[in-house]
């Protein structure tokens, strides 16, 4: 079979047959980069296995280049790679790993497998998906043919993700290959196989034996899909999202009361997001939007006369947000503190979009969004998910005349990442006096004083306005400080 291949990987090609003919090891190109090659798709990994010693296999074929390419090797697992340049403009490589063909079995408790060297066949049968089960003969008797045992190809031009052995089995054996079909089907626009999603279904609470950081990495990768609503749909209606991220489920479902009900908040929620993927790659904005009504199930009311309420979700769900990113090992830094930022603020551009608002509610909002405004109005944007093509207009115009009113007021007033003029250590400098609540409550009201607009934005109006609020709580500068 014919697929399109760079010269560089046809020459990687022709070496890697080279050696193995030397080194009378069978060779194949296996897995991903062949399903990618026949749909198109860029990648960047080629897996070879070998029947024979893999390692032996990639120090053979590296050192047909000059200059020879690093290896590095993992004997314990009988695996090696090297990379090798794609494209010397922009830096692109391509990561080759040699792998000895084997065979598995697994024990119920867990899904590392026992390993024994096996033959081409063997390696088909332990892959997860029949499109990656597809592989091309490396070997000089039959070069280039492809060898499809579970009818893969078929598989791919009808977009199916489909297991090569009984699903269950599949699953059973590594409960990872679950969330792997959900991520394939979101990633390449596939459906899975209805047997095979009924499999899923059925084997869900297997997904429980595989570590955090292997289902966060999953996850990111849905999230990280053109359209990563349809992986979370699935992961819903499969039950895996119950079990591996249930705060997200407890969104799902409207309540009804007095013939007044709520959207669904789940379903808002994957439109959110699918609408962030639209116009950023960005995965921490995109989380931004997974959590930005998180809060609204501790929420919830009914108030009679009025409907349903979510009052304070912004916040509620703010306080929410490091618990999920340490529960589901995301990291604990400024990513955390960005989608938390943006959780806690996503309500306030809302606001603004009424007549007459002070520039003073603009500061604020500068203020406290500082570099992440822009993200955050994004994010607003995308909160906009009514059916309503005139409300949408509507709401997107408003939108507009908040960021002219932004950019207005950050031109005059500079307010974007500012902190006040006059700092805790130099009020504690001129008065002569260590940490105490007059120093924070100085700082405030100036701070607040330029943030009303009482005062400019400047040094010398805040230290005036300062020595004018000092005098009233009895503070006087040390001698020789007044006009420093």
């Amino acid at each position: 079979m014919y697929i399109s291949c760079s010269d560089t990987e046809l020459l990687l090609f022709d070496r890697i047959a080279e050696a193995a003919g030397r080194l009378e090891a069978e060779v194949f190109v296996i897995g991903g980069f062949v399903r990618d090659k026949i749909i198109g798709r860029p990648t960047r990994d080629a897996d070879i296995v070998c029947v024979g010693n893999a390692i032996e296999l990639a120090n053979a074929v590296a050192a047909l280049y000059h200059p020879k390419p690093a290896v590095a090797f993992f004997k314990n697992f009988g695996t090696a790679h090297f990379k090798i340049p794609l494209n010397a403009n922009n830096g692109e490589v391509l990561d080759v790993e040699f792998v000895g063909a084997r065979k598995e079995s697994y024990r119920a408790s867990s899904r590392k497998p026992e390993v024994v060297p096996g033959t081409l066949e063997d390696d088909q049968n332990r892959r997860d998906f029949t499109i990656n089960a597809l592989a091309i003969s490396l070997n000089k008797n039959n070069y280039g043919q492809l060898i499809d045992p579970f009818d893969g190809l078929r598989d791919l031009e009808e977009k199916r993700i489909h297991t090569p052995l009984e699903p269950l089995t599949t699953f059973s054996d590594d409960p990872l290959r679950m969330l792997r079909a959900i991520r394939f089907a979101t990633q390449l626009g596939f459906q899975i196989d209805p047997q095979t999603f009924q499999a899923i279904v059925a084997d869900a609470e297997r997904i429980r034996i595989i570590s955090q950081e292997r289902i966060t990495e999953e996850i990111n990768k849905i999230i990280a899909a053109e359209k990563p609503s349809v992986g979370f749909d699935l992961l819903y209606k499969s039950g895996l999202l119950e079990i591996i991220f249930p705060k997200m489920t407890d969104l799902a479902g409207a309540e009804y009361i007095d013939g007044l009900g709520h959207k669904d908040n789940f379903y808002h929620t994957l439109q959110v997001l699918d609408n962030i993927a639209v116009h950023t790659n960005d995965l921490w904005l995109r989380w931004a939007a997974i959590l930005h009504d998180i809060g609204k199930p501790a929420t919830k009311k009914f108030e009679a006369g009025h409907g349903w309420t979510f009052h304070g979700h912004e916040v509620v769900g703010g306080r929410m947000v490091p618990k999920i990113f340490d529960s589901l090992k995301l990291p604990m830094n400024d990513k955390m503190r960005f989608v938390r930022k943006l959780v806690e603020l996503h309500l306030r551009p809302i606001s603004l979009t009424k007549e007459n608002i002070t520039d003073s509610a603009i500061r604020r909002l500068l203020f406290d969004a500082g570099e992440e405004i822009d993200s955050l109005m994004m994010l607003c944007e995308a909160d906009i998910t009514s059916k309503n093509k005139q409300k949408v207009k509507r709401y997107l115009e408003n939108f507009e005349m908040v960021r002219e009113r932004l950019l207005e007021v950050e031109e005059k007033d500079r307010i974007r990442n500012w902190q006040p003029p006059i700092t805790g250590e130099m009020i504690m400098d001129i008065f002569g006096i260590g940490p105490s609540k007059k120093v924070g409550d100085l700082k405030n009201l100036i701070r607040e004083a330029i943030l009303e607009g009482e005062i400019e934005n400047s040094f010398d109006a805040a230290y005036r306005f300062m020595l004018d609020k000092a005098a009233g709580m009895n503070l006087k500068p040390v001698e020789g400080k007044l006009g420093d």
